[in-house]
């Protein structure tokens, strides 16, 4: 395999040779996918599909079952839809052990972009943990790594950046969940440069970053990911038995899942939403969302006040 990105040849070189291009290809030189919604990394300029995959939950099933073999095919579907990012978490139980699992049987699909996250205290036990996730995904190093939930994020900072200084990872990110931590999260998305990343939910139902995080990330030039864009499934409860609105085709929505989507990937400040799922219809369903037309700001009101009115 040849590349002919020079920084990316020398972030190959970095973890030991061209042979490892394989696991590790580059988005920038991937062939544009067409009417796919791409979204720019600001830091970089990078370009990735804003709809990507989650393993909360979803890939945390045991070795040598059936429930294994099928999440081969769920991830099979993320990458024949055009999606790039997969995002898990020491955290996820044995997700991480079946991403890897995932990976070695397709073959090392490409283009695969891996988010995974450091989530214990101490920097030691912080480098130990890295190391781990790397052995189990079966790769030499990450796109992207995170501080999960904030936790000790200033004993695992100054690790993150000397190995993103060694072409070890591309990417620092920090994230955090459930409207928690929200103030300090737009400090740190206010006042630390090293990270390129943020991760927060998201979603019709929870709106309140739109009024702080998401202007500080698009003010910090920091990339946004979108976890739990549809409240770990409960946004589907509350619309459950009501109709899409009948302008819905308009932008392309075919299914709520679609409608969920769009919303959040259509924020400007957004770089990519990743809902998770154990079914590969409901995967191709997801990525559907990918495709143009995005809603556009009077299209994003009126998706809200249709949402809000049907919980009313």
């Amino acid at each position: 395999m040849t590349t002919h990105d020079p920084e990316r040849r020398r972030f190959l070189e970095g973890l030991g040779g061209l042979a490892l291009a394989a696991w590790l290809p580059s988005i920038k030189s991937a062939r544009d996918p067409g009417n796919l919604v791409l979204k720019p990394v600001p830091v970089s300029g990078e370009r990735l599909p804003a709809i990507g995959m989650g393993s909360w939950i979803t890939f945390n099933v045991p070795p040598m079952t059936d429930a294994r073999k099928r999440r081969v095919e769920v991830l099979r579907a993320l990458f024949d839809s055009g999606g790039h990012l997969v995002d898990s978490s020491p955290m996820y139980g044995l997700s991480e052990s079946t991403i890897g699992y995932c990976l070695e049987q397709i073959g090392g699909r490409k283009p695969l972009f891996s988010a995974t996250k450091v989530w214990v205290f101490t920097r030691v036990a912080g480098i130990g943990q890295m190391n781990l996730s790397a052995k189990l995904w079966g790769l030499p190093g990450f796109d992207l790594m995170q501080v999960h939930n904030m936790l000790d994020w200033e004993a695992h900072l100054p690790t993150l950046i000397e190995w993103k200084g060694e072409k070890r990872i591309r990417y620092i990110g920090i994230t955090t969940s459930h409207g928690r931590r929200h103030d300090a999260m737009e400090e740190v998305i206010r006042t630390q440069p090293a990270f390129d990343f943020v991760q927060f939910s998201y979603s019709l139902a929870d709106r309140e970053v739109e009024g702080r995080l998401l202007p500080a990330a698009a003010d910090r030039g920091k990339a946004v990911i979108i976890n739990r864009p549809f409240r770990t499934g409960e946004l589907f409860e509350l619309v459950k038995g009501k109709p899409l609105p009948s302008w819905a085709g308009e932008i392309g929505c075919s299914s709520w899942s679609q409608f969920f989507l769009k919303f959040v990937i259509s924020h400007p400040a957004v770089t990519c939403a990743i809902p998770a799922t154990s079914r590969v219809d409901h995967m191709r369903e997801n990525m559907q969302a990918l495709r143009e037309p995005l809603p556009d700001a009077a299209m994003r009101r009126r998706m809200v006040q249709y949402f809000d009115s049907v919980l009313t």
